[in-house]
């Protein structure tokens, strides 16, 4: 298959499908704007945390990179897992280091277009040397379409119909 991509929105052929990125998790998105204003709420480009009056929820942002079937391409996804206090003080204390990698547990805080997210999906946050974004993998064990789409792949129709759905959606 050809790792080439004539964009819907812009008409231009790409070599690379974008990356289809979520600027905050779920939970930012579903606070109202009174919410917003009276929570604690600490975000930039790779942490999130929301200070709730009961709790703290802690986000990092990670990639998750898709397979295409039948082609050497990825989707690429820029989303936003939740961290136990731990664990994000841990990522947060070693983020300038360009030596750390470990391994997390996480849950997806982002629902990807065409599925249905009852519950959040367990994830393996992978660190990297180098500064790179965490990468992400759901657990196998995960009885989830996305899971198996995750392992299995999905087909490039499949993925430039999600790219133009995202892209559609983006305001300019």
């Amino acid at each position: 298959m050809s790792s080439e991509f004539t964009c819907g929105i812009c008409g231009e052929i790409h070599d690379d499908y974008p990356a289809l990125t979520f600027a905050y998790p779920n939970s930012y998105y579903w606070l109202t704007e009174e919410e917003k204003r009276i929570y604690n709420i600490q975000i930039d480009s790779d942490f999130c945390t929301i200070e709730y009056p009961e709790r703290v929820d802690r986000f990092i942002r990670v990639l998750l990179k898709q397979k295409i079937q039948k082609s050497r391409l990825y989707l690429d996804y820029g989303l936003w897992v939740s961290l136990s206090e731990e664990n994000y003080e841990n990522y947060a204390d070693n983020f300038n280091n360009t030596n750390h990698e470990t391994l997390y547990f996480g849950w997806l805080s982002n629902a990807l277009p065409d599925y249905q997210f009852e519950k959040s999906v367990p994830m393996d946050v992978k660190t990297k040397k180098g500064n790179q974004r965490p990468e992400i993998y759901p657990h196998l064990d995960f009885d989830h379409p996305f899971v198996h789409d995750f392992y299995h792949g999905i087909t490039k129709e499949e993925a430039e119909k999600r790219i133009h759905k995202i892209l559609s959606n983006t305001p300019k």
